[in-house]
């Protein structure tokens, strides 16, 4: 494994990129957003626009810290996948025989099916799952064998249409640590983050001076409802009518902890986009990586593979892209790659509020497939 990548400065985005995302933030109200792209020839562009503090002024840019959310799912997929080609798990393995607080039952929900959201399991809200870094250390709690405790049990048809559930992905997190012998996160830091040269991703805030502020657009009557629910220490002050979020962490690493920039971000979709490779570090077998992104499972509003999907409104013979979104208290991010294309991108930013990132996606794809295929510059 390398663990001594130090990546090229990415090169600013051309002027027909910067239009139209500065057209989706101005659009979204977004306070702050950091974009990188990474295209076919191996180039990587990032840029960013607003402010990751409002108090301050500071600006974002593109090393600005943004939490990732549900994009971990994309890398805790991954490690299951590592694992699988090393021989050490096998995906049609029934999930409870290495999670030992796992209900039995019949059929048995399998590692396969935790993958692609088809174990049946339920999605509980997770608006609690965090903890203010302020916050006095405590013993670590059970998380995942408190929700077993409750929603241990299926509640959809194991093998149906998908039901999206952060439990399910609690759930691989311990498989993972039961298979591998060691914690998720060091796993996920040893096995991925340090070969790709993520130092700047971590489950921790690694530099608070470059972490954007969360915030979340409420009216003012929902603010002590929003500070009785989340945990103490999390909710900050009011700004320009939003509630700012202080420093916190993610208590459920594999479903969406992890913490750090979209340069970083950008590293992991283009390993994926080169098929489990990336500066001769070898995640993933090449077929592992294309199987990642066979979808293998539908539902209402979602079509699923292995850490990615696809949204079922753009259904068709052949998904042209899978992606993965991160939204979650303050943040609001999406990771998608265009395997046909060569293109990957990846937008974060710090507000609770969706926006047409499909849109965007495809503009900026259209600019660079156009340079490619006219042999122009994009920049």
């Amino acid at each position: 494994m390398r663990q001594d990548l130090h990546p090229a400065r990415p090169h600013a985005l051309p002027e027909k990129a910067n239009d139209v995302i500065q057209a989706v933030v101005d659009r979204g109200g977004i306070p702050g957003a950091s974009i990188a792209i990474s295209t076919a020839n191996g180039s990587t562009f990032a840029g960013a626009y607003g402010h990751r503090d409002l108090v301050t002024g500071a600006p974002a840019t593109p090393e600005t810290s943004y939490l990732w959310f549900s994009l971990t799912k994309v890398v805790t997929a991954t490690a299951v996948r590592m694992l699988n080609d090393e021989g050490l798990l096998g995906l049609d393995d029934p999930a409870a025989d290495h999670v030992p607080g796992l209900r039995r039952t019949r059929p048995a929900p399998t590692v396969r099916q935790l993958l692609n959201h088809t174990a049946g399991f339920s999605n509980p809200i997770p608006i609690r799952w965090v903890r203010a870094d302020t916050a006095q250390d405590s013993p670590t709690e059970d998380l995942l064998g408190r929700l077993l405790a409750k929603h241990g049990r299926p509640k959809h048809p194991i093998g149906g249409p998908v039901h999206y559930s952060n439990l399910g992905y609690l759930i691989l997190g311990a498989v993972i640590e039961t298979v591998a012998g060691e914690p998720f996160p060091s796993f996920v830091r040893n096995a991925i983050l340090q070969p790709l040269g993520l130092d700047r991703t971590d489950f921790v805030h690694t530099r608070p001076d470059l972490a954007a502020t969360g915030y979340v657009k409420a009216p003012r009557l929902a603010e002590p409802l929003l500070r009785a629910v989340l945990p103490e220490g999390v909710v900050g002050p009011r700004v320009e009518g939003r509630l700012a979020l202080n420093p916190f962490t993610v208590l459920g690493p594999s479903y969406g902890g992890l913490i750090g920039p979209a340069t970083d971000a950008i590293r992991f979709a283009a390993m994926h986009l080169n098929d489990g490779e990336l500066d001769g570090a070898r995640i993933l077998r090449p077929e592992t990586a294309v199987d990642m992104r066979h979808i293998s499972a539908h539902g209402r509003t979602r079509d699923v593979a292995h850490g990615w999907f696809a949204s079922a409104d753009h259904r068709g013979a052949r998904h042209p892209y899978v992606e993965h979104l991160g939204a979650g208290g303050g943040f609001y991010n999406a990771m998608r790659i265009y395997p046909d294309a060569g293109i990957g991108i990846v937008l974060m930013t710090n507000t609770t509020q969706a926006y047409d990132h499909h849109q965007l996606f495809s503009q900026l794809r259209d600019i660079w497939t156009h340079a490619t295929s006219t042999g122009s510059d994009p920049t």
